[in-house]
Formats: structure tokens, sequence, C-alpha cells
């Protein structure tokens, strides 16, 4: 019990890390192309490895909240977001986060 416990404590923490610095590239990102111009929009669609509905609902609104992205659709019993981004980008790109949400809920 008391190892569980401490691997959410660590996924909490890594997780906000990680969503901090996803935050703070994306904006950089965004302001860049807003003033060069090169905006290639997107939907890709991306299966994540969460089980737990609570966590891919936090996987979804983290996207949502990174500047450049916005989840528009989340199948649960697909495991599978929908999302809109602003330029072509990988899968580990987008959700950098996952690993730690998955710490915590799964």
């Amino acid at each position: 019990m008391l190892y569980g416990d401490i691997m959410n404590v660590f996924g909490v923490v890594g997780y906000v890390f990680v969503l901090l610095k996803a935050l703070s590239e994306a904006w950089l990102d965004v302001v860049g192309r807003s003033i060069n111009g090169s905006i290639n929009p997107q939907i890709v669609e991306i299966e994540t490895d969460i089980n737990n509905l609570i966590g891919q609902v936090l996987l979804a609104c983290s996207i949502t909240l990174t500047p450049g992205t916005l989840t528009i659709g989340l199948s649960p019993e697909k495991r599978v977001l929908k999302v809109a981004t602003i330029s072509p980008r990988k899968r580990d790109e987008i959700i950098p986060f996952e690993p730690y949400i998955k710490k915590i809920f799964d």
C-alpha cells in the first residue's frame, strides 16, 4: 500500500512538472507560429494507454490547456482522443504527460 501511495505522489509531481514544461514550450511555439504564419492545422486521433476514465479526462483536459492543441473528442471504451493541432505533431509531443497520469490512475 505504501509503495502505491509513493508512486502516486511521484506521478502527481512529475505530471505537474511536465505539464508546466509543455505549457511553456507550446506557448512559445504558438507565439512563433503566429508571428511567421506557419500554421498547418490538423486533426489527429491518438490512442492512449490510460484505462481509467478520470485519467483519460485529465489527459484530454491537459491537451486542451496546452496552447496550439484542443481535444475535440474522447472515446473511453476505445481509449482514443481526437485532437486538433495548430501544426503537425507526433504523439509524444502532444501527450508528454501521459505516463505520469497513468502512474496516478492505473
